[in-house]
C-alpha cells in the first residue's frame, strides 16, 4: 500500500462543509506537505487516509480515497489492517506509560506476536530506523516518559514503524519540539522516504520547503495549489498561494 489518490473529496462535520472537492495524487516513497492557515482542513484531510475521523460524531465524506486503487471507505475494509499499513504520528509525543521496549512492541503484541526473538529484532529495527537505538539500547526497560520530548517523538515514530506500515501520516510532528529535536525529526523523515510514503501537515513553511517533494496549499477547505515544492514556493501559480507564503495572511 503506497499510492494514494483522492478524487473529488468533500468532508462534513454535521452541517459544516470542511473540505470541498479535493483531488490529488500522492506518489509513493516521497514526502508530501500540507500547508495552510489553522482551520483550513489540512489535518481533517490527512486523517481521512487512515480513517481517524471515523471517531468524530457527524463526520461524513463524499468522493473517493483510494490506496493502491482500493476505496478505503468500502464496507469490506478492515480498519485495523488499514491502520497497520497507514501509520500515524501526532503533534505531541504520546508514548504509553510503559517501558521503551513495551512501547515499540505494543502493536506487534496486539497482532498476537509473542515470540521474544522476533519482538527483540522488531524493536531493535524500529529503534534503528527512528535513529533512537544508540540512545535507548541500554535503557530499554526504562519508562518511555523519562525520555526528552524529541526522543519521545522518535519513539512514537519507532512504535509506528514496528508494525511495518508503508504509509506514514504526520500531523505537525515537530511543532512541540525545540529546534535541535526538530532538525533530527526532519533528517529522519528524509531518511524514511526511501522506504515509506510520507504525508506531513505543517505550519512551518520552511520545514515544508526543506523536506517535502510536493506541497499542497489548503485555504478554507479548498485545495488552492498542489505542485512540486520548489515550484510552489518560488513560482506559485495562484495569487492566494503567493500571499500566504509571503506572509500577507495566515
Amino acid at each position: 500500500m503506497k499510492n494514494i489518490q483522492a478524487n473529488n473529496v468533500d468532508a462534513y462535520y454535521g452541517e459544516n462543509h470542511v473540505l470541498k472537492d479535493i483531488t490529488l495524487n500522492v506518489k509513493e516513497k516521497s514526502v508530501t506537505a500540507f500547508i495552510g492557515p489553522s482551520g483550513c482542513g489540512k489535518s481533517t484531510f490527512l486523517r481521512m487516509f487512515n480513517r481517524m475521523n471515523d471517531y468524530i460524531e457527524g463526520f461524513r465524506k463524499e468522493g473517493e480515497i483510494l490506496i493502491d486503487g482500493k476505496e478505503i471507505y468500502d464496507k469490506d475494509v478492515r480498519v485495523e489492517e488499514l491502520r497497520q499499513n497507514v501509520g500515524m504520528v501526532f503533534q505531541r509525543p504520546n508514548p504509553f506509560p510503559k517501558s521503551i521496549y513495551d512501547n515499540v512492541a505494543y502493536g506487534l503484541r496486539i497482532q498476537g506476536i509473542k515470540d521474544k526473538t522476533r519482538l527483540d529484532q522488531a524493536v531493535e529495527n524500529a529503534l534503528r530506523k527512528s535513529v533512537l537505538w544508540d540512545e535507548a539500547k541500554d535503557n530499554l526497560n526504562k519508562s518511555a516518559l523519562s525520555l526528552s520530548g524529541g526522543q519521545q517523538q522518535r519513539l512514537c515514530i519507532a512504535r509506528t514503524l514496528a508494525v511495518e506500515p508503508t504509509i506514514i501520516l504526520m500531523d505537525e510532528p515537530a511543532s512541540a519540539l525545540d529546534p535541535i529535536s526538530t532538525s533530527k525529526i526532519e533528517e529522519l523523515i528524509l531518511e524514511l522516504k526511501v522506504d515509506y510514503t510520507i504525508i506531513i501537515v505543517t505550519h512551518n513553511m520552511q520545514q515544508a520547503a526543506r523536506i517535502s517533494d510536493k506541497t499542497a496549499f489548503f485555504y478554507i477547505g479548498e485545495l488552492i495549489e498542489y505542485n512540486k515544492t520548489k515550484d510552489l514556493f518560488t513560482n506559485p501559480e495562484n495569487e492566494r498561494t503567493e500571499n500566504y507564503i509571503s506572509g500577507r495572511f495566515g
